[in-house]
């Protein structure tokens, strides 16, 4: 659809604007500006979108299906399970309990036992394979990789189940990329995490 634009006539009436001698068409100069700014745009849009795109994914950590995570300030390294499924991740709790506003429980005897107590967050309800569980969320700060997240977990009892820290996608949010056909790909470095 072609749209007709009135000419604005610049110098002395009657003279032909400075500009239609510039066109070897002939076309009408609001045309070819049109054109020329869009042309402009879209290469403008692309180079962004393509520069853009590259910088984020340097950016970005690349996980497998299960990566070793530190918890801080604890400095207790366990294995977890990366699970695009799962929406808010999850922390293996022992003898939970929930004092007001405080949640205390104990990690599992083999990664140390130790005692955390945290602020209690909120409540979430969690669809499991057998029913609908109530779980305290609290925050807490991990290493994945070279990131150091403060992220939210739901704590349960996963004495029955393989690993006890399930990633959720609320912390793989803090861009990371799962590749699912490898594992370990992203060792704990964060400036707090000790080497071995």
């Amino acid at each position: 659809m072609r749209f007709h634009l009135p000419q604005r006539r610049i110098g002395s009436p009657g003279a032909s604007p400075p500009w239609r001698h510039a066109l070897p068409s002939g076309a009408p100069m609001p045309v070819l500006v049109r054109a020329t700014m869009r042309a402009a745009l879209f290469a403008a849009i692309i180079a962004l979108g393509a520069g853009g795109a590259s910088a984020e994914a340097k950016e970005k950590i690349r996980l497998g299906g299960v990566e070793n995570v530190v918890l801080l300030p604890w400095g207790v390294s366990m294995p977890a399970r990366i699970d695009t499924g799962a929406a808010t991740s999850s922390l293996d709790a022992r003898n939970l309990t929930i004092k007001g506003n405080t949640v205390e429980f104990n990690l599992p005897q083999q990664y140390g036992g130790r005692k955390i107590r945290l602020p209690l967050d909120k409540w979430k309800t969690v669809k499991t394979s057998e029913a609908l569980e109530r779980r305290p969320v609290v925050f807490i700060e991990m290493c994945i990789g070279s990131k150091r997240i403060r992220t939210r977990v739901n704590l349960n009892d996963r004495s029955k189940v393989k690993y006890p820290l399930i990633i959720g996608r609320n912390t793989l949010s803090h861009d990371f990329v799962v590749e699912c056909n490898t594992s370990y790909c992203a060792e704990p470095s964060c400036p707090e995490v000790k080497p071995k």
